[in-house]
């Protein structure tokens, strides 16, 4: 009976040793889901790779799993059942982040608590948003100028477009530069302003710690400014 008793309990030891271990979670709850699928997702190369997924059905909690070599941008992908996808990126890195959202606005409603890496770009985002407004006022002011057949405005207006995106770069470009020991000023050189000169590129690039730039994204930007100075030289 001994010896049984001893088995039973080395089968459990090994049973629970064997159970898949990640040092990513992913927790939430989309407010109104009552029935769907949720996707975590990385993009490689060009492709959108699933990593975890889980079918909702009754409930609107979820949880998904993964393992990270090094914190990164992924995504949650909400399915609802009727042609109708929604998508949210994040900077995961390991531990446990929580999205919340709706059902009805998941894109915009989407509140995003984990990483120091979501913080930074929260920040960052913040701003955008801002930027994104007035480009929003203007396109108005745009269209209703258009109407008015008023040449003198429309043309100014065109002048105030070209200035707000040349803003727009510089504080993306300085946000970087400022956020040296962080991975996401190689992610917003190469995903935000990769059409800026080589030079503010570098800037970027040699503003960054030598963790950051031994990064998956400080590696990209190296490669990057390194094919564009290529294709320059030809």
């Amino acid at each position: 009976m001994k010896h049984i008793i001893v088995l039973f309990i080395g089968f459990l030891l090994v049973s629970c040793g064997n159970e898949t271990q990640h040092d990513f979670t992913l927790i939430g709850h989309v407010k109104g889901l009552k029935k769907g699928n949720v996707y975590l997702q990385k993009q490689q190369d060009t492709v959108m790779v699933t990593l975890d997924s889980m079918e909702v059905n009754g409930h609107s909690n979820f949880e998904l799993h993964t393992d990270l070599e090094e914190p990164e941008i992924l995504f949650l992908k909400l399915d609802k059942n009727d042609n109708e996808e929604g998508t949210v990126a994040f900077f995961a890195d390991k531990g446990i982040t929580e999205i919340n959202s709706t059902l009805k606005n998941f894109n915009f409603d989407a509140v995003i608590k984990g990483s120091k890496q979501q913080e930074v770009l929260d920040e960052y985002l913040l701003m955008m948003s801002k930027f994104n407004d007035k480009n929003l006022d203007m396109i108005k002011e745009s269209l209703e100028s258009q109407q008015a057949k008023d040449t003198i405005k429309t043309k100014d207006l065109e002048t105030r477009f070209d200035q707000l995106l040349k803003q727009k770069y510089l504080y993306t470009i300085n946000f970087a530069v400022n956020h040296p020991d962080s991975e996401v000023a190689p992610y917003l050189a190469i995903s935000e302003v990769p059409n800026t000169s080589i030079k503010f590129l570098e800037d970027i690039y040699n503003a960054l710690t030598e963790n950051i730039k031994a990064s998956k994204y400080g590696k990209q930007l190296k490669v990057y400014i390194d094919d564009r100075k290529a294709e320059e030289a030809q």
